[in-house]
């Protein structure tokens, strides 16, 4: 039984929540995209069947995975690929990979798997239609397929150790939805129940993503060992998940989506909010958080990264997670506000690493009170980008100073607060973020400084009336057009800006990727540099045709790691 919330904690302040460094400290949740697909498939009891897997000795071939929910059913269709070594890379200007897919919408037909191979191995050189939702490729890992190949061929389980170093068989270097390449515009299926979370289309489709490269690598150990091979054990096979490396891409999309980015920490916050506002908690609420509590312990342990900002994170929430089983153990969960107790200390005792980690933990034995929160994460309000000219002056100036007030004490003339300029690439085709002193970069650079221009938009209100509208400033100064437009979001967005300076020498890119990826659902992050880290989702959890209810949600928890 829930604990009931009677009073009401407040939300944390925006100007907390919203600073990089706590950005690039969160984790997964109850919220997470992954988990919330998970939760419905098993709750709604969704079947799932493979109707094609025609591919050759080669490893060449098509194959279809199917997903049949309450009303509908998705159908991932698989193209295998034979990759010449050099021809396999990550980057976006790739042509070609190890394996390409779509999430189709319905069933495919023979006619429909024909069209789709003459366009869906090409990526952006092809076209799909609206029937289809996602497009995606993945290459794979090298070293562990070939090693893992090698032993089931000759009835063998792989070794643990090279498992667990690397996490996945393949990784994707794209999942691309909403209107990409032709595909569905994110509108046709943003009210169907399943599809109302973010990015669940891009989930399912990794999903059985994950369990088509298992028959995958089983098949060609079968081609290379005949009768001698054997198949991925269960256990050993839940342990791998599908790889990805996530770039500079995704900094930009957090900037330039607001809304968006608001309903997804707004969500978390109020997560919090409810389960800190618990009066009393039950043992069996107690025995849960505790339970979860020592298995974020034993995967901590397990979390390995080659990156020195990553090795000191991780000593860091190592000692955190040190200081609060210490706390836990002489704390008084009976007490009114148990939880609100224990953040309460957890501000003041640990860092911010271990702040979040926390309040992740807390929301665990709490389903029914924050579960229903996911269907607010979606962006709806596509109204708000309409400026309103008749707001006052001074009204719009508040607006500002209340997101970006701070960025007025920085000298946005000094070199150290503004070297780093966001641009596209010609040639990769990719977000880089350039040194703005050092290379020709500044006539390209994309309007992904807000706390600049916040700043050069207040200088510029300076003497204007507070009375007058805003509409005679932006006649005078159009160019702050796009910092006026954010400022009236924030009224319904508190939570859409990034509290820090996003061009300064200091900047780390990689908190921006890890706050988008934690929500997505990945563990372990492992950054490679400041702007790129490597993750692999669905790592424990259970393969379609393993799902239950009892499994669905706590995978991310998995028993038994190293």
């Amino acid at each position: 039984m829930q604990g009931a919330a009677q009073t009401s904690i407040p939300r944390r302040d925006p100007q907390t929540v919203m600073r990089l460094s706590r950005l690039g400290s969160l984790h997964q949740c109850r919220l997470s995209f992954m988990r919330v697909l998970t939760r419905r498939m098993a709750e709604e009891n969704w079947s799932f069947s493979r109707p094609k897997f025609d591919v050759d000795d080669k490893g060449v071939g098509r194959a279809v995975y199917t997903a049949q929910g309450p009303e509908r059913a998705y159908s991932l269709v698989a193209f295998a690929h034979d990759l010449p070594p050099e021809m396999r890379s990550d980057r976006v200007i790739a042509t070609a990979w190890d394996a390409t897919f779509t999430l189709f919408d319905g069933i495919p037909s023979e006619a429909d798997i024909d069209r789709l191979s003459g366009n869906v191995p090409l990526q952006e050189a092809g076209r799909v239609s609206e029937r289809e939702i996602s497009v995606s490729r993945a290459n794979r890992s090298v070293r562990l397929w070939e090693h893992m190949v090698d032993v089931l061929s000759r009835g063998e389980q792989p070794d643990a150790a090279m498992l667990r170093s690397v996490g996945y068989l393949m990784r994707t270097t794209a999942v691309y939805g909403s209107g990409k390449l032709g595909a569905a515009d994110r509108e046709m299926i943003a009210d169907r129940p399943e599809m109302q979370a973010p990015f669940q289309a891009e989930m399912l489709s990794v999903f059985l993503t994950r369990w088509f490269v298992r028959d995958l690598v089983e098949h060609m150990a079968k081609v290379r060992g005949g009768d001698a091979a054997v198949s991925l054990a269960p256990e050993t096979a839940r342990q791998l998940g599908i790889g990805n490396s996530t770039g500079l891409g995704m900094a930009p999309f957090i900037v330039n989506h607001p809304v968006l980015f608001n309903n997804w920490i707004m969500a978390r916050e109020e997560a919090i909010s409810r389960v800190r506002s618990v009066e009393k908690a039950t043992g069996e609420e107690i025995a849960h958080f505790l339970d979860l509590l020592a298995k974020t312990r034993t995967s901590v342990n397990s979390w390995m990264s080659e990156h020195p900002l990553q090795i000191e994170k991780l000593a860091q929430l190592k000692r955190d997670l040190d200081a609060l089983e210490a706390q836990v153990g002489a704390f008084d969960f009976t007490g009114r506000l148990p939880w609100d107790g224990l953040v309460s200390w957890a501000q003041e005792a640990l860092s911010e690493e271990g702040q979040e980690c926390l309040a992740s933990l807390i929301l665990e034995p709490y389903g029914a009170l924050v579960d229903g929160l996911s269907g607010c994460m979606a962006d709806s309000n596509s109204d708000v980008f309409v400026i309103d000219g008749a707001m006052p002056v001074g009204e719009v100036r508040d607006l500002i100073e209340n997101s970006f007030g701070w960025a007025k004490e920085i000298d946005w003339a000094a070199r150290e607060n503004c070297a780093r300029a966001w641009y596209v690439s010609e040639e990769k085709l990719e977000p880089r973020l350039g040194e703005r002193f050092d290379e020709t970069i500044a006539d390209y650079e994309q309007p992904l400084a807000p706390a600049r221009d916040a700043a050069m938009a207040l200088q510029a209100l300076d003497g204007w009336s507070p009375e007058e509208p805003i509409a005679a400033f932006l006649s005078a100064h159009p160019e702050h057009r796009h910092t006026v437009r954010r400022a009236q979001i924030t009224r319904v967005a508190p939570y859409g800006e990034i509290h820090d300076n996003t061009i300064s020498a200091q900047v780390m890119p990689i908190d921006m990727l890890r706050a988008k990826l934690s929500f997505f659902g990945a563990t372990h992050f492992d950054p490679r540099s400041d702007r790129w880290v490597r993750i692999c989702m669905y790592s424990g959890a259970p393969y379609p045709q393993e799902l239950s209810t009892e499994n669905c949600d706590l995978w991310v928890y998995p028993e038994g790691q190293a």
